[in-house]
């Protein structure tokens, strides 16, 4: 059974479609790539998986459970997390706060009595792991503030997993990054992966970096899909060459 489902989903801004009539399936353990040109719908179709947007129509189906429309923290709780292209840290908060914060968010007796010290320490042991996995240990002290860009979109991720992400949605992670800092975290993002644990989706705008990480590609353009496939044929695709004639955002 897939992972994720989405089945014609639609979603309209008055006269504008952003996302038309899209219909997918996510493995388990797979890495998809959503690509396409500005304005494709691509942050929209995430928020509309995510809960941020409700679609006009169609559904949105999560390991067998219609989703479609649940508010954003009902779906988070069921093992969908993101990161977003400009990051959401709590940047007076230390890197490990940061991430126990996003751990303990995920215990249903987090804010109960019943919880107390348990709950933290279980939170604080998500966390380390979560950092270590990021290579992030070295900076679990810093303030979010002080890391730099690469460490804080890095920081992102691990607050992601903690959060005991089945669905893992990353929106541009390298956006912003230098040369050394895609590559670095692509490798990280290799090895963190590898085992397949996680299912991802990844809106990326950086080819190398897609062709890298990404098991199968979806390329939207105008909201609708226009391709879908493993990463040569879709490279290979003519209606992709013509929608991305002057290059890709």
């Amino acid at each position: 059974m897939p992972l994720l489902e989405c089945h014609d989903l639609t979603r309209r801004f008055g006269a504008l479609v952003a996302v038309d009539d899209v219909t997918l399936s996510v493995e388990p353990g797979e890495i998809r790539s959503v690509i396409g040109p500005n304005g494709a719908g691509k942050s929209t179709f995430f928020n509309l998986v995510t809960g941020m947007l409700k679609p006009t129509t169609g559904r949105v189906v999560l390991d067998g459970e219609d989703i479609t429309g649940l508010p954003a923290h009902e779906i988070a709780q069921r093992g969908v997390a993101r990161t977003f292209q400009l990051t959401q840290l709590m940047s007076g908060l230390t890197a490990r706060q940061n991430v126990r914060l996003a751990a303990q968010a995920r215990d249903p007796r987090r804010w109960t009595m019943l919880g107390g010290g348990d709950v933290l320490a279980r939170a604080e042991q998500i966390a380390d792991g979560a950092l270590e996995q990021l290579r992030l240990t070295d900076h679990a002290n810093a303030l979010a503030s002080e890391l730099s860009h690469g460490d804080q979109r890095l920081l992102e991720i691990a607050m992601a997993l903690a959060q005991g992400a089945r669905l893992l949605m990353l929106d541009e992670p390298t956006q912003g990054l230098s040369i050394e800092e895609t590559d670095r975290a692509v490798e990280i993002l290799r090895d963190v992966l590898a085992g397949g644990n996680v299912t991802v989706m990844l809106v990326e705008h950086d080819m190398e970096v897609v062709f890298k990480l990404a098991d199968r590609i979806t390329v939207l353009h105008q909201g609708r899909v226009i391709a879908d496939g493993e990463s040569a044929a879709v490279r290979a695709d003519p209606h992709v060459q013509e929608a991305y004639l002057g290059g890709l955002d």
